[in-house]
């Protein structure tokens, strides 16, 4: 099993001429007010519970954008920050956008066009020219720092997700043979026919194909890329080695599931302070005598929360006996509040929970509590480990790390995964309980499912969700993809 030490080792040996930067749009830390002074805090979401153990491990440098006039003032001049505050051990190197480029690249090209372009949930993709212009604009900046960061060093630049497609193309046009580049795709890739909604489809293609390696999640998305490429450029598809050549540039196309530092959240989880803070949360809860249902995702259309609360209403329906029995609590962290989609969806919310919570409430007691307050991570871990149920409804979603976390937690071999069939994630943790989420009367028949499992076979399913995650972490993640744009030999330890 490949550990952050392998890795470390493994950089030092086959990369020590090589800088390693990371670049993204979601920065890793955040700075923010409190009590009159700066502190840092990590960010949620899937990247940063990826990378964030792989850039510790390998001291590098992560390009991404700061978001707040707190973060601009924890930066050095050069935009710089030593990160994680509790034991610095890599760089993060911030660029700071406009406002107006935020809304018409961030909330514009990328969430109202390319991100629903990407999912299936039924929402209708904008594509704006003015919102692809700044695009460019923003996407240039980043390889300018990039550029700037990197000099006439032997350089891995390695790209993340789909904010950032054209930085490849605007490194290549830079002529710097120094630097290696890479972009994992961490959404899911449409069909070629989807695909051809994206005006920009040639453009975004072209800029995928300066990379010298591209990664998605399973094998399904690349070869849905592959047909969109073969569709759309005058390209030589080499599908025996899984390449595409254009304009004399080889581009790697590769399936790499991403995963999670699974060793390093098990110990956490297994804490006293994590077990302490359990117990804190079962009071502050009021779990006392009732079961855990937990769901934790980001606010967005394609999670399948509303479609989760509607099972939760259809469960009590069904299964009135379990009224008072339990508690879903959700937590929601807030995102990309200024498209309308949004808004939308968080209004959705509300009325559901209020429209559930006056349908089944009995006494002080309702069976949804939904919170979007800021919780550390370390109260996440908490909450897993409470947890009876844990249910990942996603609609669509490339892969869903928040499953892998939930399984990491158990080391008491606990707990019941419940997992929505659309997540890359359902292609390995063949050992929760699957879901189709748009289908709500086998969905509630699931949760009863998971409230009768018998302790025997709990246990016999997460032992071997457990040795899932656990084989292929976040290192081993980290070492394939290095050792296939690198071209060494990727030796894993029994």
């Amino acid at each position: 099993m490949w550990t952050k030490k392998q890795l470390r080792e493994t950089v030092e040996a086959k990369m020590s001429d090589y800088l390693l930067l990371a670049v993204s749009n979601r920065q890793p830390y955040s700075h923010t007010g409190k009590g009159g002074k700066i502190v840092c805090q990590r960010q949620a979401g899937g990247l940063v519970t990826a990378l964030n153990p792989v850039m510790q491990a390998v001291n590098g440098i992560w390009v991404a954008a700061g978001t707040s006039t707190h973060d601009l003032r924890a930066t050095d001049p050069n935009g710089k920050v030593r990160v994680p505050p509790e034991n610095p051990s890599y760089t993060l190197k911030r660029i700071f956008l406009t406002k107006e480029e935020t809304d018409r690249y961030y909330y514009g090209y990328c969430n109202e066009g390319l991100w629903p372009l990407s999912h299936l949930a039924y929402t209708r993709p904008l594509f704006l020219a003015s919102d692809w212009e700044a695009y460019e604009k923003v996407n240039r900046a980043f390889a300018e720092a990039i550029l700037e960061e990197v000099g006439d060093k032997q350089a891995f630049v390695w790209v993340h997700d789909f904010h950032l497609a054209l930085v490849g193309k605007y490194l290549k046009e830079a002529g710097r043979p120094n630097i290696i580049s890479s972009l994992f795709w961490h959404i899911p890739w449409p069909n070629a026919e989807i695909f051809r909604i994206c005006p920009q489809r040639k453009e975004i293609l072209e800029g995928l194909l300066s990379y010298n390696l591209l990664g998605f999640q399973v094998r399904y998305h690349c070869d849905n890329f592959l047909a969109a490429v073969d569709r759309e450029l005058e390209s030589r598809i080499d599908r025996e080695k899984t390449t595409v050549t254009y304009q004399n540039q080889e581009t790697l196309i590769r399936a790499f599931p991403i995963s999670i530092d699974s060793q390093a959240i098990s110990e956490e989880a297994d804490s006293a302070a994590a077990k302490a803070r359990s117990e804190e949360l079962r009071n502050e809860l009021s779990l006392e005598g009732k079961k855990l249902i937990l769901g934790i995702d980001r606010i967005d259309y394609t999670k399948g929360i509303p479609e989760r609360f509607r099972a939760v209403d259809r469960f009590l329906e069904k299964y009135p006996e379990f009224k008072e029995k339990f508690v879903l609590f959700q937590l929601g962290q807030v995102s990309r509040i200024h498209v309308q989609r949004y808004k939308d969806l968080n209004d959705e919310l509300n009325a559901l929970v209020e429209e559930i919570n006056w349908k089944h409430s009995q006494g002080s007691w309702s069976p949804i509590v939904f919170t979007r307050s800021y919780m550390p991570y370390q109260d996440i871990l908490a909450l897993y480990r409470l947890a009876d149920i844990c249910i990942v409804s996603s609609l669509h979603d490339g892969m869903n790390l928040v499953a892998k976390e939930f399984v990491a937690a158990r080391t008491d071999l606990n707990g019941v995964l419940i997992l929505s069939h659309f997540t890359g994630a359902a292609r390995e943790l063949e050992d929760a309980l699957l879901i189709n989420p748009y289908d709500y009367e086998s969905f509630a028949d699931t949760i009863a499912q998971a409230f009768a499992m018998p302790p025997e076979e709990r246990q016999r399913r997460m032992v071997k969700m457990r040795q899932m995650v656990g084989q292929n972490n976040i290192y081993r993640w980290a070492g394939k993809v290095l050792s296939q744009l690198l071209k060494f030999e990727f030796q894993e330890t029994p």
